[in-house]
């Protein structure tokens, strides 16, 4: 079932209360060359610690993925056979809001491909496929959106970056005030905060979810460059300085630093791409000293949740992280109920 763009009647931020936790599993090895298997047990390691908190749904694209799945995480996720390219469900999923009435909505949007540069088969029934597992009704917006280029806190607030929002490769002749509308009209969003850069080198061309996160209505997340050589720290700098002018409440917390790829190319690696599942934050690291004291930062300025850290290098080498390869499913309010 599906019916025209209308204005949803509320996305929860995903620190609210999760029914359920999608999570992508890898099946096409070329996109991973060496990480292929790597990326999997890590993957496998975050469904285990993300099922203690909500129930995890596996979408698998093919049946030696299915098989694969059912070997590893059989025992603490469900499998789900779906149409997916690969794990990358916050760009080719939909956008789950709740619709007031006892039910959820999916807000579909077009998917390219990342600008035409990562088509992958299935990745353009995703939305579609994941809806219908959920039962939900499915609302078409006409412009191009992957997930990863905003972030919202609930309250009407988003952020996202020029870098990909304004980028001619999703909605040709877009300016600000288009991509303003076509938000409102399709999200809710009352102020976008406009970020000019993602990260260096990011296949996505600079997802907000890598840069910048809310952590609460009006207060959000961000990194410190880890030290005068960290390949971000131009853009890293950047961002504080924006979030700060938007007179958010800002957490910092350290960067990665350097994590190249085996040419030496600076990977996109952040501590931004963490995951927030019914009182936890499942917070992806790839240096252990780096990661070690983002993690501090982050207990620190989130009380009463619980601060997992786990390794994300191998997923790192398919282009994202955590964030990246989840879609969560907010649980019915008690008012829709």
């Amino acid at each position: 079932m599906s019916r025209t763009a209308a204005r949803p009647s509320f996305i929860p931020p995903e620190w609210a209360p999760q029914a359920a936790l999608w999570v992508g599993w890898p099946r096409l090895p070329a996109e991973w060359g060496d990480a292929f298997e790597a990326a999997r047990a890590e993957i496998a390691v975050f469904v285990r610690a993300a099922a203690r908190h909500v129930p995890v749904k596996l979408a698998v694209g093919d049946d030696p993925a299915a098989e694969a799945a059912r070997r590893a995480l059989a025992d603490m996720a469900e499998i789900h056979r779906v149409p997916s390219g690969d794990i990358w469900l916050r760009d080719t999923g939909p956008i789950f809001s709740l619709d007031g009435a006892g039910g959820r909505l999916a807000q579909c949007f077009r998917f390219n491909g990342w600008g035409g540069k990562y088509v992958m088969p299935g990745d353009m029934e995703t939305a579609a496929a994941l809806a219908a597992q959920e039962g939900a009704q499915m609302v078409h917006h006409a412009f191009v959106l992957e997930g990863g280029a905003v972030d919202h806190d609930g309250a009407g607030n988003f952020l996202t970056t020029r870098e990909c929002l304004l980028n001619p490769n999703r909605n040709p002749g877009w300016g600000e005030a288009e991509a303003e509308a076509a938000l409102e009209t399709a999200l809710g969003a009352r102020r976008l905060i406009w970020l000019d850069l993602g990260l260096m080198n990011d296949h996505t061309d600079g997802h907000v979810d890598n840069i910048a996160r809310f952590i609460g209505p009006g207060r959000a997340a961000c990194q410190s460059p880890s030290g005068p050589e960290d390949p971000h720290r131009e853009r890293l700098l950047a961002a504080e300085d924006t979030l700060r002018a938007a007179g958010l409440e800002l957490v910092m917390l350290p960067s990665p630093g350097e994590i190249a790829d085996d040419d030496g190319k600076a990977l996109p690696a952040s501590h931004m791409n963490f995951v927030f599942a019914n009182g936890t934050v499942i917070l992806p690291v790839y240096d252990e000293d780096q990661g070690r004291k983002a993690a501090a930062a982050l207990t620190e300025a989130m009380p009463g949740w619980q601060i997992v850290p786990l390794p994300s290098r191998a997923i790192l080498a398919g282009g994202g992280s955590f964030h990246c390869m989840t879609r969560e499913v907010p649980a019915l309010m008690e008012t829709d109920r």
